[in-house]
């Protein structure tokens, strides 16, 4: 009944929001920016009530109150990118997979919304991707995004990083903020599309400063960065 519900909701709640964020690009609303980013926290609440699915905050203290910022959070579960929209203190961007694009109407108002899309199989087009998110972060005050793991981990444990989010950093000298997500593999693991309810703990840590900090500086970032996932992890309730 659970998982029923829960996609029910999902279905219906994705084509209303999505169609209103799709017409209110289409019209040039004056308000677009501030549709754009409520109207997906509305989408994420109304799909984590329906799931009975509970997220408790810890560091929103931690976001930089006056400028942009590079979001990067471990991955287990669809649910963590709702827990993200509906608590990240700041407007946000996400950066996604290409497939995203192509859901339909969603994929119209995620793009719309202006989140994203990295090409994973073109690596000019995953550059070009890099370079649209770090005009973002110039060019609005923001927070973008990142799963550096790149995909949601099957069975619990922190996955290698990726080197885009660190890359990007190092380039535009905006912070990193690291977080750190549990509980939610177990209500929705990678692979299974059944839903149980349950608590989502997400934990912000302290920024990263990357100011200074060259290209040649990414790996140690990336370093730094998973070391601070993977202890926000570990004091967090419910970890996978």
């Amino acid at each position: 009944m659970n998982t029923l519900r829960t996609a029910l909701v999902a279905l219906f709640s994705t084509a209303w929001y999505s169609s209103r964020i799709v017409l209110s690009a289409v019209l040039r609303s004056p308000r677009f920016a501030e549709v754009s980013q409520e109207l997906p926290r509305r989408w994420a609440r109304a799909i984590l009530r329906a799931a009975r699915v509970q997220v408790r905050v810890e560091g929103l203290e931690h976001f930089p109150p006056d400028r942009s910022a590079i979001l990067v959070a471990n991955h287990e579960s669809w649910f963590d990118v709702l827990a993200l929209v509906v608590h990240v203190p700041a407007a946000y961007r996400f950066v996604g997979k290409v497939e995203i694009t192509r859901v339909p109407l969603f994929g119209h108002a995620w793009v719309s919304a202006g989140h994203i899309a990295v090409d994973r199989s073109d690596r000019a087009r995953a550059v070009a991707s890099l370079e649209r998110a770090g005009q973002v972060l110039h060019q609005e005050r923001v927070a973008v995004v990142m799963f550096p793991e790149g995909t949601r981990s099957p069975d619990g444990s922190l996955l290698p990083f990726k080197k885009g989010a660190f890359v990007l950093a190092a380039q535009t000298g905006v912070p990193l903020v690291p977080a750190g997500i549990s509980g939610s593999r177990g209500i929705m693991p990678k692979g299974s599309l059944r839903v149980r309810p349950g608590t989502i703990h997400l934990r912000f840590g302290a920024p990263i400063p990357t100011e200074g900090r060259g290209v040649e500086e990414r790996d140690a970032l990336l370093t730094e960065a998973r070391a601070a996932v993977t202890e926000l992890r570990r004091r967090l309730p419910g970890k996978n």
